[in-house]
């Protein structure tokens, strides 16, 4: 039992120092000594729970959509709002989120792409797909076209904002990308009642647990 647990706060340990390093070098930039030295592991470590980098790169897209839940409400669609904004709120400091964007980017074009799209289009298909069932969205709407093009342009737009203000006003441009699409996809009824600046605590987003001192890489 202790050994179990001994493991599970290594691999933790090890996922975070990875994130860290990749959000502040990118994910080409980030080196395997770099994210040892930073997680203060031994290289078998860390070899254990993830033999290479690229593996440890999947395990930081696959994290962060294991933790993209909120709480189900009687409105998926401010549902599907709340959870955008919850982490556009999170990639402001949340290093799992920003190394994921990172390694989206920096691999998209490669042979073996590590993207979340697909993951992240499968969760909002699904809050599209319940609230159509519940009358929340247009009969014309197709949840699949609908979750492919929001995540397209969510991308997009947390990049432009990354660029323009080092994310500091994403959540308001997230905003106002649902500003743009509600009144396409929401029934007339229900578009009044949506908030998409996202309403409930914007701020409960899980993220990787802090397993030592962080160390500010950037500058270092």
């Amino acid at each position: 039992m202790v050994k179990q647990e001994r493991a599970v706060r290594t691999r933790a340990l090890v996922l975070r120092a990875g994130a860290e390093v990749i959000a502040a070098r990118g994910y080409e930039g980030a080196t395997i000594a770099e994210i040892l030295d930073h997680a203060g592991v031994t290289k078998g470590a860390m070899y254990f729970h993830f033999p290479s980098k690229q593996a440890l790169a999947e395990a930081v897209i696959e994290e962060q959509t294991n933790i993209s839940t909120v709480p189900v409400t009687s409105s998926r669609l401010q549902d599907a709002v709340d959870l955008s904004q919850r982490v556009a709120r999170a990639l402001q400091s949340d290093p799992l989120l920003q190394a994921g964007t990172r390694i989206a980017v920096e691999t998209g074009f490669a042979e073996e792409p590590i993207v979340p799209y697909q993951q992240w289009t499968s969760v909002f298909r699904s809050m599209f797909s319940s609230a159509k069932e519940i009358g929340e969205v247009l009969p014309s709407v197709d949840p699949v076209e609908t979750a492919e093009m929001f995540v397209a342009s969510y991308l997009g737009v947390q990049l432009f904002s990354q660029a323009a203000t080092n994310r500091e006003d994403v959540c308001e441009r997230v905003a106002t990308l649902w500003r743009h699409l509600l009144p396409g996809i929401a029934t007339p009824g229900v578009l009044a009642r949506i908030e998409p600046d996202g309403v409930g605590d914007l701020d409960d987003f899980g993220g990787i647990p802090q397993q030592h001192e962080a160390t500010d890489i950037a500058s270092s």
